[in-house]
């Protein structure tokens, strides 16, 4: 949430990464698209839940990203996954972490949040320590966690197409033997 956010610019990196190796990319920025605190039986309609809905649907993977407070997740995160449960389903996650320590416990809070809504996951992530590992412009001094920002970019756009393209022949076949199934309208 803050400005010049070193996970903002860990998440930018990874989109500019995954351009390259042909995908379209969007980024849904919660410091600007300033979601209501999940509510369930609120009513929707507000234009922020409407944006990131379109962008949540639209979207076949997703890189997450968030400083570790306190060894877990930002609120701000955790209040944009709240809002979303079958949108997530057949789509591949990556994670992202700012931290002073490895971020684990974040990033598999992440991984659990995303499991618990049918999501796929990469088996890694990726941890950064903003003030370290970025110089005082933003760029990334660190060659190896550069290195993984460009693997996870790889990953997710190799990986996120065939079980995106896996999941839609699964819905719009006849087999019941398949979790998708359970999502045919």
């Amino acid at each position: 949430m803050r400005e010049n956010s070193r996970s903002a610019r860990a998440v930018n990196i990874v989109l500019e990464a995954a351009r390259r190796y042909g995908a379209e990319t969007r980024l849904l920025d919660l410091r600007v698209v300033n979601l209501p605190m999940f509510r369930p039986l609120s009513p929707a309609g507000s234009s922020e839940i409407r944006e990131a809905t379109e962008a949540v649907n639209w979207a076949d993977a997703f890189v997450l990203a968030s400083p570790d407070y306190h060894g877990s997740m930002s609120g701000a995160l955790k209040n944009f996954l709240d809002h979303y449960w079958a949108e997530f389903a057949g789509k591949l996650f990556g994670y992202l972490c700012a931290s002073h320590e490895k971020g684990l416990t974040v990033m598999e809070q992440m991984r659990t949040a995303v499991r618990q809504c049918y999501g796929w996951s990469l088996p890694y992530g990726v941890a950064f320590n903003g003030d370290q590992d970025f110089d005082a412009e933003g760029n990334m001094m660190k060659p190896l966690v550069a290195e993984r920002l460009q693997m996870l970019a790889r990953d997710l756009v190799v990986y996120g197409a065939i079980i995106r393209e896996q999941f839609e022949r699964d819905i719009g076949g006849a087999a019941t033997d398949t979790f998708a199934a359970r999502y045919r309208k």
